[in-house]
Parts: structure tokens; C-alpha cells; sequence
């Protein structure tokens, strides 16, 4: 009977909000009550933490771990766990902070617990030396004065502590010493001015660094022997700060020490970007064989010794090459014609994307032939209107006579570089571009997850390339790039989202085409 009893309560349970308490299972140091609301938990960095949240209810709750944000570049915020233990291996600084537990099983209201997470750490202290002289009564004499830098990052603040040899330095049995921290600093500083040298001053001098044992973090130090030789380091470059190269070459560049005590560390970098791979360095010699336009870029290389400022010195390395050659078509500015017309002047521009794009030659053919310079035949290089280093080409009250086939070549004079040359066709036949959307497509409708094709048509000769954009948002392409550029002025979209939908905007390129105001029309995407 009493067995009937007990199933026959238990399957009438009434209902219960849900409860929250969390508990701690990892490597805590201590676990402290700050006030009456606030449980803090202090754990080393690198150490596993383990929070549990112990909930109670009917029905058992659903459990959801969030934390604010410790810090802005913190990822876990954007996540939120489902489980009532929430486990952290190897704990970094920036995943301190507040974190939640929320149990909620749709009685009454959820149960909301936190705690707060103190990640404890101490970095390697970094010393740095600057040094100072003055004259002092016009020359008779030069004061020197050395600023011990130490710095370091840690929490809960660090203690520091001066030592020369092995007695600990401070204010006030030293007249001339002097200890203060700077303002404006990153990370905790600490400074040990060494005023007007004295010969006990050349001495090895300790900074040391605490928590007070905090996770039983232990002390750091680090120590500098100063000298009457200590000095910042000096370089010297083998070439010259901008370098042009070929593509293919083999090149090395030289950088050496002139000085610095003690002896510092020599390092080459590149940005963008890292090194090339097919690099070597060794000491202050840096090759790169075979190289590549994209190798290019700003090389520099560092000394460091902690003393002073580092030493830099910056090689731009130029690998030449030429790529994109394009034209336009400008006809007569002054009349403001946009047409090609007999008795009017013309304009016929070329350009290539170079490096160096100064050392560009350009040179112009008609009909295979070189043209023939006259007075109404003028070139021109660098017009203001059109991209640097753009050649033109200009012919002054045109006639039947001028019409041909205009070739523009560019060429690197004594570099194993390509030529690249663009054709322009002037004839009557030469006539502006119009664009226009064939008929029924001006509104697009698909369903999302299917593709598209937008499309413009361009009459006219030459065709200019057609560029898209969308009108109604500061929102980019598909491709992620603000514009689209396609040479039968077809736009295809894969697998379409409903961002997509809104306005496209098609428009004549200004190369390749009319230096002209541009042509556009606009299609609608539709996406269900």
C-alpha cells in the first residue's frame, strides 16, 4: 500500500520555478566574497577553469552560460554554452570577467546567478636604457644622465625593485637616484633616474618584479650592466633606400652594424606581408633569389639592444613590371561634343599600371607605322585630366586623312620587361556608346538560393567594359568589392539571398571606350 502511495504523490508533483547556485571544480587559487552580493574567483592564467552551475526545478531546467565582454577582442560573448559545467582550458587574461548562468524551465522566472573571474598573471619585465648628455657652463664639462626603463604587464598590479649589485636601491639614501613612474604609459612602469653620472654608477642593475606570491606567481627580474661603453645601436645599408629590380634577379641586401653596446640583435622584416619564401638571412645579409613582383614592398631591418631607440633603416624595393594597358577616346573638350567629328580635335590617351610608373616610354603607330608629328599632330605626356603618366596622343582639327588604326606601345627602356601596346580604331564607324536593358528585364524576379542574370546592352564602337554597383545601399557587390566589372555586360549572382534584392546600377567604364560622361541604366532584383 504505502509503495502504491508513494508512485500515486509522485506523479503529482506540482510544477517548481527553477534555482541556480554555481560552484567551482577547477584550479582555483581563491575563491573571496567581495561585499555580500559578489563572488570573485582568482585563477593563474594558463590553468583550467571549471564553473558549475547546480540548478533545481520541475521540469529540469534548461542551463545557458554568457559572459560580458572582459574585453573587446574577447570571442566567447558571441557564444553562449548549454551545459551546467562550463569548462576553460589554459585560461588566458582576456577571458576574465563576469559570467552568467541562466536556468530557465517556463515556471516563474528564470534564475540568474554570476560570478566574477580574475585572471592573474605576470610577463617577463622589459628594461630599456636611454641616456642623456648636457653641457653644463658652456662646455666645460658634460653632464650625463642614464633613465632605467622597466616595464610590465600584470595583474594585480606589480611591485617593483630596484637593486644595483645586490643592494636595493631607493630615494632616499642616494641623492643621486631618483625613482618615479612616468605618466602616460603602457603597462606599469617604473623609471631609475641615475643623475650626473658617477664612476659607482657603472654597476648591474636588477629590476625586479611581484604579485606577493598571488597563485603562487613567482617574482621576475631582469638586469642590465651598465657601462661607459653602453651606447644605442648604429646600421648601415648596402643599397640604396629605394632599390629597383628585375623580375627573376637575385639580390642581396647588406645591412651592418656601425655600433651599439651591448652588441645588438640584428632582424629584417617585410610589410605587407611576410618574408618571401625563397629568402634567406643571415646576421644582417638578407638574398631573395628568383624574385617576384610580389615580393616587393618595404623591407626594414631592425637593431635592438635595448638601449636608446632601435635602430631601423628601410629599403623600398620596386620589382618592375607593367600590366593593364587601356585607352580612351576623348573627343573635342572645348566644342563639348561627345561624338567624333571631321574638323573637330581629338584626343586618343594610353595608359599602363607600371613600376616605376615614371620610367614608362610610350610610343604611338599608325597604321604600323610610327606616327608622324606635326603641327596638328601633338603628344603629350602627363595630362591632368587622366591618371599619372598617362601618354596622349593629339590630333588637331581632324580629317578623312586621319583615320587608321592609332597603336600605343609602352616599353621599359633596357629591362627584360614585355612591351605591352593597346589598338584604337578611328573611322566614321567610331561612335559613343549607348546602354540600355533588353526589353522584360528591367525587373528581375528569382527565389532565393537560385542564381541570376542581370543585363545591360551596350551599342557602339569601341564597346567599353561595363561596371555594376548597387544604388540603393553603401552595401558591396556579392563579390564583396563595391564594383563589378564585366565585358559583355552580363552580372550572374549564384545562389541569391534576399540581401541582395534592391537596385543595380550598369555603366559605361571611361578606357576602352569614350572619355565621356558615362552611360548608365538601372535593373531591379526581386528575390522571394
Amino acid at each position: 500500500g504505502v509503495l502504491l502511495v508513494s508512485l500515486f504523490t509522485s506523479s503529482f508533483v506540482s510544477a517548481a520555478p527553477a534555482q541556480a547556485q554555481i560552484i567551482h571544480a577547477g584550479q582555483a587559487c581563491v575563491v573571496k566574497e567581495d561585499n555580500i552580493s559578489e563572488r570573485v574567483y582568482t585563477i593563474r592564467e594558463g590553468d583550467t577553469l571549471v564553473l558549475q552551475c547546480l540548478v533545481t526545478g520541475h521540469p529540469r531546467p534548461q542551463v545557458r552560460w554568457t559572459k560580458t565582454a572582459g574585453s573587446a577582442s574577447d570571442k566567447f560573448q558571441e557564444t553562449s554554452v548549454l551545459n551546467e559545467t562550463l569548462r576553460i582550458e589554459k585560461i588566458q587574461r582576456l577571458q576574465g570577467g563576469r559570467y552568467y548562468c541562466k536556468a530557465e524551465n517556463g515556471v516563474g522566472v528564470p534564475a540568474i546567478k554570476s560570478i566574477r573571474v580574475d585572471v592573474q598573471y605576470l610577463d617577463e619585465p622589459v628594461l630599456t636604457v636611454h641616456q642623456t648628455i648636457s653641457d653644463v657652463r658652456g662646455s666645460f664639462y658634460q653632464e650625463k644622465t642614464v633613465f632605467l626603463r622597466c616595464t610590465v604587464n600584470s595583474n594585480p598590479p606589480a611591485r617593483f625593485i630596484w637593486k644595483r649589485g645586490i643592494e636595493t636601491l631607493s630615494h632616499s639614501q642616494d641623492n643621486g637616484v631618483d625613482i618615479y613612474e612616468p605618466l602616460y604609459t603602457q603597462g606599469e612602469t617604473k623609471v631609475l633616474k641615475l643623475k650626473n653620472l658617477r664612476p659607482q654608477d657603472y654597476a648591474s642593475y636588477t629590476c625586479q618584479v611581484s604579485v606577493r606570491n598571488v597563485c603562487s606567481i613567482p617574482d621576475k627580474s631582469i638586469t642590465f650592466q651598465l657601462t661607459n661603453t653602453t651606447a644605442p645601436p648604429a646600421l648601415k645599408l648596402s643599397v640604396n633606400e629605394t632599390l629597383v629590380v628585375n623580375p627573376g634577379d637575385n639580390i642581396t641586401m647588406q645591412c651592418s652594424l656601425m655600433g651599439g653596446d651591448p652588441l645588438p640583435e640584428v632582424a629584417w622584416s617585410h610589410s605587407p606581408g611576410p618574408m618571401p619564401l625563397h629568402s634567406l638571412v643571415q646576421g644582417g645579409n638578407l638574398t631573395i633569389w628568383r624574385i617576384r613582383v610580389e615580393d616587393s614592398g618595404y623591407y626594414n631591418c631592425t637593431a635592438i639592444n635595448n638601449v636608446g631607440n632601435p635602430a631601423k633603416k628601410i629599403v623600398n624595393l620596386l620589382v618592375r613590371s607593367m600590366k593593364n594597358a587601356t585607352f580612351q577616346i576623348t573627343p573635342d573638350v572645348i566644342k563639348e561634343s561627345e561624338t567624333i567629328q571631321l574638323g573637330q580635335d581629338l584626343k586618343l590617351s594610353c595608359h599602363v599600371d607600371a613600376v616605376p610608373q615614371d620610367k614608362v616610354v610610350y610610343s604611338w603607330y599608325k597604321n604600323g607605322k610610327p606616327a608622324k608629328f606635326s603641327d596638328r599632330l601633338l603628344i603629350t605626356r602627363n595630362d591632368p585630366e587622366l591618371p599619372p603618366v598617362t601618354c596622349s596622343l593629339e590630333i588637331i582639327d581632324l580629317r578623312f586623312s586621319d583615320y587608321g588604326t592609332y597603336l600605343c606601345m609602352a616599353t621599359f627602356q633596357g629591362a627584360p620587361i614585355p612591351d605591352l601596346s593597346v589598338e584604337v580604331n578611328i573611322s566614321s564607324e567610331t561612335v559613343p556608346p549607348t546602354i540600355s536593358v533588353p526589353k522584360g528585364q528591367s525587373t528581375i524576379t528569382v527565389r532565393e538560393g537560385s542564381r541570376a542574370e542581370l543585363q545591360c546592352e551596350v551599342r557602339g564602337k569601341p564597346k567599353p567594359p561595363i561596371i555594376w554597383s548597387r544604388v540603393d545601399k553603401e552595401t558591396p557587390m556579392p563579390s564583396g568589392t563595391m564594383t563589378m566589372e564585366t565585358y559583355d555586360g552580363k552580372l550572374h549572382l549564384e545562389s541569391v539571398s534576399r540581401e541582395m534584392s534592391g537596385t543595380y546600377k550598369c555603366q559605361t567604364a571611361r578606357y576602352n571606350g569614350f572619355n565621356i560622361r558615362p552611360r548608365e541604366a538601372l535593373v531591379q532584383l526581386n528575390v522571394q
